[in-house]
């Protein structure tokens, strides 16, 4: 009985095996890889920034030799230049196209294409909303593989954290208040503040977000102040009661010492 019960298992088993084995052998392959890609770490709204992303590996999937390149940016006034290589690494040819969206760029192995640069340049737009963690951030780039039978797959987002003047001075005083307040082992009132401070930001009111940044770290510094007398406090007090602990025993010791001089 048992080993009927085993036997049943492992026919279950094994037709799950051979089910997962068939999904991974008809499971598309990622049609393109990103190469190096060179983004901004941050940028100050207004700025003109450039942006540069490598695809490779550009057939990975056997039945697409060619398809269709796209892409999207939150950019202003933005210029893209989409750079073709052959194998060797030689440049073949390039496309350039304006506005926040382009399409078009036809990819084909039957062109000897092997890998592709986009070049992106353009404006820092305004921010839109305002957020202390994460960091605001605004879509830089966005590329896409647009296959001939429609249809899309994204082969790169790039998003990177902007700011202004204004924004930057209340996030410094915000992450100033911060370290302050985790190196002072989180006080209420300061957290407290704290948390005043980035709903200001997160407002647009920096001049508020930055005084009340300010104030949280001044109170976890005077936390922090008052938590090392304390124990400064309590290492006197310990030392006290070790010296008088010594102090009581050597008297001890001392009358013992009499007791017994006088008895003899």
């Amino acid at each position: 009985m048992t080993t009927t019960s085993w036997n049943h298992s492992s026919r279950l088993y094994a037709v799950l095996a051979v089910c997962l084995l068939l999904a991974a052998a008809v499971a598309p392959a990622a049609a393109v890889s990103v190469g190096e890609t060179d983004v901004p770490d941050s940028a100050a709204v207004g700025s003109e920034v450039s942006v540069t992303i490598q695809l490779t590996e550009l057939y990975r999937e056997p039945s697409l030799e060619e398809w269709e390149l796209a892409g999207s940016t939150e950019l202003e006034n933005p210029t893209w230049t989409v750079v073709f290589f052959d194998q060797t690494g030689s440049k073949i040819g390039q496309e350039s196209f304006g506005g926040q969206e382009f399409s078009g760029a036809t990819v084909a192995a039957s062109d000897d294409i092997d890998q592709i640069e986009v070049q992106l340049r353009g404006t820092v737009p305004s921010v839109t909303e305002y957020t202390y963690d994460p960091h605001q951030r605004f879509t830089a780039a966005t590329l896409e593989q647009v296959p001939p039978g429609g249809g899309s797959n994204e082969l790169a987002s790039e998003e990177v954290p902007y700011f202004t003047e204004d924004s930057q001075s209340a996030r410094s005083a915000l992450d100033a208040a911060a370290s302050a307040i985790e190196n002072a082992g989180n006080p209420n009132e300061a957290s407290s503040t704290f948390d005043l401070a980035v709903n200001a930001y997160e407002s647009g009111n920096f001049d508020n977000a930055r005084q009340l940044a300010q104030e949280a770290q001044n109170q976890a510094e005077r936390a922090q102040q008052q938590d090392n007398r304390n124990q400064l406090i309590l290492m006197g007090v310990g030392a006290l009661l070790v010296v008088g602990l010594v102090a009581g025993g050597f008297l001890y010791w001392r009358s013992q010492q009499d007791s017994n001089d006088r008895l003899g």
